[in-house]
């Protein structure tokens, strides 16, 4: 006597998000539904690392959902959305901004799908908008890709203008990631010794400054001559930037250091030997920063403090874009207005103390008059000028002489 064994699923592990169904045969089905996403058909059997593989790349976006047989109506905002998924605009974006895009569009089209696309004003984009209230992120994600879609509606002629181009963004309220300090970079190492594969993830961040979905791409297939050289995933199919990057010592002697790094298809691999995806490397990397004590630094803070590192070290804004990829300079402005601030600040304090210390020895035998003097701010050495200046001082000296 056979048995079905999908009736007879036993998951050995929970897996967010995943659910079972069964159907009128009594056989059974496994999903993954996330809030705003449509549920994706799971294959493999739950526990075995074939599935775990399965969910990885549906939680990454690289299963989609099957095409459902849903009655659209001409010219609504369902029909405008199905267009647009099929259009070259769309086409050219990345996998991974698709997947996002697609997720925003289809969670609205369950709300207003049957709503006629050339009636929708701006009043109608903004209540969309500041749907997600105390989200303003979520609200700005919505309003970029309603500002997409409506574009191309534009072009193909389903509205005569664009109703989300006269909504505005939502101000942002907080600084994004945070940026590591030295202090957690060192908290990191210090429970993440050279030879793991944490420790090679942090070097690779902090020594390029790039993003996950980059960082997981790098192997030695991507190096020459001690240079790294790539193209970055991100805006790759429509403003593709490229980079040749100098490896830094530090960063070469840990990827010498880690077992299998300079012999695998990228630096990094997970459990089962294969590279991460940008999703699954960032869900591996929170995991080690919980494990060193550090819950509210993520992967892309890294990307941060090594901007950070450079507009201290008195790069300029173009300099660090080199490295960064930036393509506008106001992000990297931020790093570079910053630590001028600070250098100057520091500068304006020794000027403060220097002239405080020359009234308050003026008549201390000690101090030469002829001799600066260096003095301590936190952060370096400055050079004080006594207050008469190292020339000698001209005695009963006045602008009115001159005149004699």
């Amino acid at each position: 006597m056979g048995c079905d064994c999908r009736k007879m699923i036993q998951i050995k592990r929970r897996y967010k998000y995943v659910s079972e169904d069964t159907d009128r045969h009594g056989n059974v089905r496994v999903y993954l539904r996330r809030p705003g996403f449509r549920k994706v058909r799971l294959h493999q059997m739950p526990g075995t690392p074939e599935f775990d593989e399965e969910y990885r790349m549906a939680m990454a976006g690289e299963i989609l959902p099957a095409p459902s047989k849903e009655v659209i109506i001409p010219g609504s905002f369902r029909d405008l959305c199905v267009r647009y998924y099929g259009s070259g605009m769309f086409a050219r974006l990345d996998a991974r901004t698709q997947y996002v895009r697609r997720g925003v569009l289809d969670g609205l089209s369950e709300r207003c799908g049957s709503f006629q696309v050339a009636t929708i004003m701006p009043k109608h984009v903004l209540a969309l908008r500041d749907s997600k209230e105390g989200k303003p992120e979520a609200g700005n994600g919505i309003l970029k890709a309603l500002r997409q879609l409506f574009s191309y509606g534009v072009q193909v002629g389903m509205l005569g203008k664009n109703p989300a181009a006269d909504v505005s963004y939502i101000p942002s309220s907080g600084t994004g990631f945070h940026s590591w300090t030295p202090e957690e970079i060192q908290k990191f190492e210090q429970a993440h010794p050279v030879g793991s594969q944490a420790r090679l993830a942090l070097a690779l961040l902090l020594y390029t400054g790039q993003r996950r979905s980059d960082v997981v791409r790098f192997g030695m297939k991507d190096t020459r001559e001690g240079f790294l050289t790539f193209t970055q995933v991100k805006n790759g199919k429509k403003k593709p930037v490229t980079l040749t990057l100098p490896l830094f010592p530090e960063l070469l002697r840990i990827i010498d250091a880690t077992p299998g790094a300079m012999e695998g298809e990228t630096f990094i691999l997970n459990a089962y030997g294969k590279p991460y995806t940008a999703e699954s490397f960032g869900n591996r990397f929170r995991d080690w920063c919980n494990e060193a004590g550090l819950p509210h630094c993520a992967s892309h803070g890294l990307r941060k403090a090594a901007a950070v590192r450079l507009a201290e070290l008195g790069c300029t804004a173009h300099e660090i874009a080199a490295v960064t990829g930036h393509r506008s300079l106001k992000e990297v402005q931020r790093y570079t207005l910053a630590a001028d601030q600070k250098r100057l600040a520091a500068s304006a304090f020794a000027r403060m103390q220097g002239h405080q210390m020359s009234h308050n020895n003026a008549e201390n035998a000690e101090w030469d008059e002829k001799r600066p003097k260096l003095i301590e701010i936190k952060g370096g050495r400055n050079e004080m000028v006594p207050k008469t200046g190292i020339e000698p001082v001209t005695l009963r000296f006045s602008v009115a002489c001159s005149t004699n």
